[in-house]
């Protein structure tokens, strides 16, 4: 594909970039500050960090603030930024077992080991506007937050670890699902260090899902909740909480450092029945979603696709990897579309040419 550059368009492209600066800055309201979107932007700066790739509040709400509000392009800015950072080195794998549990449900059981804990989540509430927000204070806020943390006297210590065992697991005890397969050898894969061939191995189709658009998940997702496809999901368990990040001792063999922790949201499906070519006898099918943040329809979103990308026969979009994975990275696709704003003179001269030569050949 042919491109023309432009030539003598900085002064065009500065000031381009002045009035982007003075649309977001010309009102009446106090400059909006990366604190106030990091303690009230919450879902937002989780999607930002989930589809940037890069687990650290300040850096998503600042690029929260540099987009204007526009996810996308906030990930992309997130993204880039991950790009200049050393890798100091790599982790150890988390064990969602014992993860500081702030929300635990599940639709495949009423009543699970340790009870449903909701936690934090709209679900249940009514989808109406609440206009006493457009008039919210210091005071009201101050009043709020007081009259909440009042309630939590008699409440065990919010920071208390409380560890459940996941409800997946029950139904492994009845030879219900599969047993969880032998790990590998093999180093997993790393999208981040190697580009994606296809078929992709399942380490690197949960790493680039992680990474994934919301959106575009969603919509794939739901093509096979709605029939195109074969995974009509419930969920097993859906968690939500912050799990422990450690690293080995840099000079203690087999002991650990713990270096902090990150929030993330988990969820196991529980998806259609299956008998295996050997004969064994039926089970359920597993699949499993996982990201940074509370996001609980990107987390199921990815439990549907990981399932559906296991098909044994695959014949629809959602259980076709290439299709999946190349086509939900909102970096990559949004980068893509943007691409055609840039001049296309060349091609667009010869598609013309083109045109007038074959109409002049009719006449």
């Amino acid at each position: 594909m042919g491109y023309v550059a432009v030539q003598g368009g900085v002064t065009a492209i500065e000031n381009s970039q002045k009035l982007n600066s003075y649309l977001r800055l010309k009102g009446a309201s106090a400059p909006l500050q990366v604190s106030q979107i990091m303690e009230q932007m919450g879902p937002l700066v989780d999607r930002v960090m989930s589809e940037g790739g890069l687990f650290s509040p300040f850096h998503a709400a600042l690029a929260v603030k540099q987009a204007s509000g526009d996810p996308i392009e906030a990930a992309f800015l997130l993204r880039a930024y991950r790009s200049t950072l050393r890798r100091l080195v790599d982790s150890i794998p988390v064990h969602t077992e014992e993860m500081r549990i702030l929300r635990r449900i599940s639709s495949a059981f009423k009543t699970i080991p340790g009870g449903q804990v909701l936690g934090s989540t709209s679900d249940y509430e009514q989808r109406i506007l609440d206009f006493s927000l457009a008039e919210e204070t210091t005071e009201t806020q101050q009043r709020a937050v007081s009259e909440f943390e009042a309630g939590l006297e008699d409440v065990h210590d919010p920071l208390e670890p409380i560890h459940f065992r996941k409800v997946v697991e029950m139904l492994r005890d009845q030879g219900l699902v599969p047993p969880v397969p032998p790990s590998p050898l093999r180093e997993p894969t790393d999208i981040t260090q190697e580009s994606a061939t296809f078929p992709l191995e399942r380490s690197g189709r949960l790493q680039m899902l992680a990474r994934a658009e919301t959106g575009g998940v969603l919509a794939l997702a739901y093509s096979s909740m709605r029939g195109y496809g074969s995974i009509h999901p419930t969920v097993g368990e859906l968690r939500v909480g912050r799990v422990s990040v450690q690293i080995p001792h840099p000079w203690r063999k087999a002991s650990a450092l713990t270096i902090g922790s990150v929030s993330i949201t988990e969820v196991e499906i529980v998806a259609s029945v299956q008998t295996a070519e050997d004969e064994a006898r039926p089970t359920f099918t597993l699949g499993y979603g996982a990201c940074f943040g509370h996001n609980e329809v990107k987390a199921i979103s990815l439990g549907v696709l990981d399932r559906a990308m296991r098909s044994p026969s695959p014949h629809a979009p959602a259980e076709d990897q290439e299709f999946v994975l190349l086509h939900t990275d909102g970096v990559e696709s949004s980068g893509f579309c943007s691409h055609f704003k840039l001049p296309h003179y060349v091609t667009f001269q010869a598609d013309l040419d083109r045109l007038r030569t074959l109409r002049a050949g009719e006449e």
